[in-house]
């Protein structure tokens, strides 16, 4: 046990054990309710963190898990490391090598997760906002209306429509949807003009 310390704290290793008592008191705070985790990868996370992962190839997924991964395989191979060689420029040599592997191992793992998070997500109402409609009922109001909106893949869909203003809205125009009400499980809708329409040709 004295050896493992040892090798735990010398150099390169103690680079990385310290980050990994973070990494490991981090996950038991989530796992025992300290701390909220937000599986979104999009969540929590500070933008900076995000898009510095997302620049090295491992976006996609939580950053907790991302830093997770690089923190452990990098803390693994340079103990492994660490035992095997001596001398500072071998010891250089054995932490380049283990932030090597900890990007190239990361990746491996971050790729399949990235296309489950992808593949698992639930459809949810709120991506209809943003999307135009096309009007079902013959006016829309405060209190009453229907519209067919198209998904992304091409379904289809007949929701309930509501408008804060005294647009005119005959069936077969067609309306931009701006705000989801999930207490009243309706959308917003406002006239639709062309230039706000995300999926406009550019």
């Amino acid at each position: 046990m004295g050896h493992f310390v040892d090798a735990a704290l010398a150099f390169p290793t103690v680079l990385f054990t310290f980050l990994l008592v973070v990494i490991v008191g981090y996950w038991l705070l989530a796992v025992f309710g300290g701390i909220g985790f937000d599986g979104d990868a999009d969540g929590t996370e500070t933008a900076g963190v995000t898009g510095f992962l997302g620049g090295l190839g491992l976006g996609g997924v939580p950053a907790a898990v991302t830093v997770s991964l690089l923190v452990v395989i990098a803390w693994f191979v340079s103990l492994v490391g660490g035992v095997l060689f001596s001398g500072v420029p071998a010891l250089t040599g054995v932490l380049a090598a283990a932030l090597a592997c900890a990007w190239a191992g990361t990746r491996l793992i971050v790729l399949p997760l990235r296309r489950a998070a992808r593949g698992d997500r639930a459809p949810s109402r709120a991506d209809f906002v943003g999307r135009t409609c096309v009007v079902r009922t013959g006016r829309v109001g405060r209190d009453f209306g229907q519209a067919e909106v198209t998904a992304a893949d091409g379904s289809s869909a007949l929701v309930q429509v509501r408008q804060t203003g005294d647009d005119a809205f005959d069936a077969g125009s067609t309306a931009l949807i701006f705000a989801y009400d999930s207490a009243g499980e309706f959308f917003w809708v406002m006239p639709y003009d062309a230039e706000l329409d995300p999926d406009r040709p550019l």
